[in-house]
């Protein structure tokens, strides 16, 4: 025979029980992150949110003095100058102009596209038996993009033809 009786075992709580009674939206939001769709979906949806802002705010237009400190304080196009336009012209097909404003984000944005996919696919359709092929980025290989970067920063901020084309 047991030492414990039926009774006392009934009157026991469920260790369980406060997992099973807790906030129904933190109990959601917690099943949903741990799904390896979330992730994929989360950055997707972030991109596309600011991709939507900078098409409705439309910053081609002339707003007025730039808020660019590197601009501010040196005269020069920073390394990053004319991106934002660049997605907008990006965004609503204008590659001419997309490349114009940033010639080297242009250039990168079908990789970092392809890398995205190549990352999320697996996630999102676990079952498919084909993969996209990798996307590796080596050392050697980041050194040179950046250096073209690099490069073209200083040949867009050249006042003669044919650089000034790029001076934003």
């Amino acid at each position: 025979m047991c030492a414990v009786d039926e009774a006392t075992l009934e009157s026991r709580p469920d260790p369980e029980a406060p997992r099973k009674r807790g906030n129904p939206v933190k109990r959601w939001v917690t099943g949903a992150v741990v799904h390896p769709w979330f992730a994929p979906l989360a950055i997707l949806s972030c991109v596309a949110a600011a991709t939507a802002g900078v098409v409705v705010m439309n910053p081609t237009d002339d707003t007025g003095p730039s808020t660019c400190l590197f601009k501010l304080t040196t005269g020069f196009d920073c390394p990053g100058c004319g991106g934002t336009r660049a997605l907008y012209y990006v965004a609503t097909l204008n590659l001419p102009e997309a490349a114009r404003h940033h010639i080297m984000a242009v250039f990168a944005t079908p990789f970092i596209v392809w890398m995205y996919l190549a990352w999320a696919l697996p996630r999102l359709f676990p079952k498919r038996t084909w993969r996209l092929p990798t996307f590796h980025l080596t050392p050697g290989l980041l050194t040179a993009f950046l250096s073209a970067w690099a490069a073209f920063t200083v040949l867009r901020n050249l006042p003669w033809e044919p650089f000034t084309f790029f001076y934003v």
